[in-house]
């Protein structure tokens, strides 16, 4: 059976204009990393689990995107991270929310599902367990940069000039990253893994470590990823909807996906989902300027892209 990988690096006002030719560079350089390690664990044989692991491994550790290193800053200035991964063989599934020090949330994601009797742990637990499993530790300071501090600034300036007024994401940058493959055995599986939103409080967590939400993967139907305002994606359980219209209505991956993202936008959200079927297929869909975006298959295809356009 012929293997497929798609990834993502995130969804939103992602245009021309707006990336530095460097920028530009930076991220297709850092996708094109992510199809390579994830498509060589495919085409020797690996397992689809392994290798959207693999890939979202290597967005997590790239600033350009905002998971694990280059995350998004909460409005008191700190960072929390949430991932999540389904293996759609079998559909176990782990998740966790709300790190500060495991350096690859996917990875400790990946350790609730095999090692735990749980699906989704966060916060303090969630780390105690990371170190009990041996994951590495970083200073938070490590998931800091730059960017992502002055993309803080600009937004409390923002709410300061609103009088006062609550915002988040202003320029709905969305750099959540993600993953969803097909093996050679027909197997499938999905990984996501993000820093949330620049200026969110209270604790708030998103959809990408919800199953069913900004995760999910059914060797039945399809594996889903997802990148965009989470708040939406939670209320409409995207990545299962999108499952459901495969199984349920018949429809193909591209259809099901673009009908789901359009009950997103008619509620007022935005985002993109890539899509993996059993047999092959590799798809995505966005309602944004631009998607950073990428897939391979067994059969040639290779492809890189950020813009609409493209």
């Amino acid at each position: 059976m012929p293997w497929s990988l798609v990834i993502h690096g995130g969804a939103g006002s992602i245009e021309r204009h707006r990336l530095t030719p460097e920028q530009d560079a930076g991220v297709r350089a850092a996708l094109a990393l992510a199809l390579d390690r994830g498509g060589a664990i495919l085409s020797a044989g690996g397992s689809a689990l392994d290798a959207v692991e693999a890939a979202v491994q290597v967005l997590e550790d790239d600033p350009h995107f905002n998971a694990g290193r280059g995350a998004a800053f909460g409005r008191d200035g700190t960072i929390e991270l949430d991932a999540a991964i389904m293996d759609g063989h079998h559909r176990a599934a782990g998740a966790a929310a709300g790190l500060t020090t495991t350096r690859s949330p996917v990875a400790l994601a990946r350790r609730v599902m095999e090692a735990s009797p749980h699906v989704l742990l966060s916060g303090t637990g969630a780390e105690s367990f990371a170190r009990e499993q041996g994951l590495e530790a970083v200073d938070p300071a490590w998931f800091a940069t730059p960017e992502r501090r002055r993309q803080l600034d600009e937004l409390l300036a923002r709410a300061r000039d609103a009088n006062g007024a609550d915002a988040f994401d202003v320029d709905m940058k969305y750099g959540t990253v993600g993953a969803v493959a097909c093996d050679a055995a027909g197997h499938l599986a999905a990984a996501t893994s993000t820093g949330g939103v620049t200026g969110k409080r209270w604790g708030r967590i998103g959809d990408s470590p919800l199953i069913g939400a900004g995760t999910f993967a059914d060797d039945r139907a399809c594996a889903v990823s997802c990148t965009g305002s989470g708040e939406f994606f939670i209320r409409v359980g995207v990545a299962h909807e999108i499952a459901a219209r495969i199984r349920l209505a018949g429809d193909s991956p591209q259809a099901a996906a673009e009908a789901v993202m359009a009950e997103v936008k008619a509620l007022g959200g935005t985002g993109g989902v890539i899509v993996t079927a059993p047999g092959g297929e590799a798809v995505w869909t966005f309602t944004t300027p631009g998607m950073y975006r990428a897939r391979a298959t067994a059969a040639g295809l290779r492809e890189v892209a950020v813009y609409g356009d493209e």
